[in-house]
């Protein structure tokens, strides 16, 4: 059977699928004092930070249009999916969706699907690289949706923020608690609940004690580690998501390893420095 995956482009995808035509990118714009970015191959992720660090005000981004999804669907591969940014914090899920709709109006027989990653970033990659997984074994369409439903609910998702900009900005927190928390060198764990919200697990002051609280979640919250692949997203900090990855590995074994630049939508979640971590 063939197939098609459309991510939206929260979520990075590596090389080898990017070249692969199988694989479709629906983009998101990103918007900042009144200027459109597209996060596509276009995405100028120095520019997008400093143009966010000279900013007062919070970046936003708007979801791709249903209409987008639906032509993306309108495909010829027998099997079609959506792996989308959690609902929790876009509209991309709930447009490809209704993409879906549109399509099934027409064509109520084509068989397509839409998840929800519940995560983001390079946690939709991983669940982009398990469908693929599923469709080179032959498993039929309603196997792949079960199988894959279960490695979503089976993932976690962690990140540590150099920054508070964003959320301060966003109104997720306080001016004052932001400047007290910056003063201090205090920087976050957060992670994503089951539903895909955001939540806070810890924190530290200082980001290499941070980053040592997020690997000891990782660790802990590791189920089935050697058998599956440890997605590790950096915003403009290589060295430190390889300095993350080696600080895993020596606890756990995994089946690989990926490690890959934010593009426009993670970069603005994760601000410059931020590390994102999916097992």
């Amino acid at each position: 059977m063939s197939y098609k995956v459309v991510i939206d482009s929260c979520g990075e995808l590596p090389e080898r699928l990017k070249a692969d035509p199988r694989f479709d990118r629906a983009s998101l714009t990103l918007t900042v004092d009144g200027e459109d970015i597209i996060d596509d191959e276009t995405f100028d992720q120095a520019y997008f930070l400093k143009r966010v660090a000279e900013s007062p005000n919070c970046p936003k981004s708007s979801c791709p249009s249903p209409e987008r999804y639906m032509k993306a669907f309108e495909s010829n591969a027998d099997h079609v999916y959506a792996v989308t940014l959690s609902s929790e914090l876009s509209g991309s899920y709930n447009s490809a969706v209704l993409g879906m709709n549109l399509v099934h109006e027409k064509n109520p027989e084509k068989q397509i699907y839409v998840f929800n990653s519940r995560s983001a970033s390079v946690g939709e990659t991983l669940i982009a690289l398990k469908i693929e997984e599923c469709e080179a074994q032959g498993m039929d369409f309603d196997d792949i949706i079960d199988t894959v439903e279960a490695y979503i609910a089976e993932q976690n998702t962690y990140f540590v923020l150099e920054s508070l900009e964003t959320l301060r900005k966003n109104g997720r927190l306080s001016n004052l608690k932001a400047f007290v928390a910056t003063a201090l060198k205090i920087k976050p764990v957060m992670g994503a609940t089951g539903e895909g919200t955001i939540c806070q697990l810890d924190q530290a002051r200082g980001m290499n004690r941070a980053l040592v609280k997020m690997v000891d979640y990782v660790v802990e919250k590791a189920s089935d580690s050697a058998g599956r692949i440890l997605g590790i997203t950096h915003c403009n900090c290589p060295e430190r998501a390889y300095m993350v990855r080696d600080a895993i590995l020596q606890k756990i074994k995994v089946k690989d390893v990926i490690i890959m630049d934010t593009a426009g939508v993670s970069s603005m979640y994760a601000n410059d420095g931020g590390i994102i971590v999916v097992l």
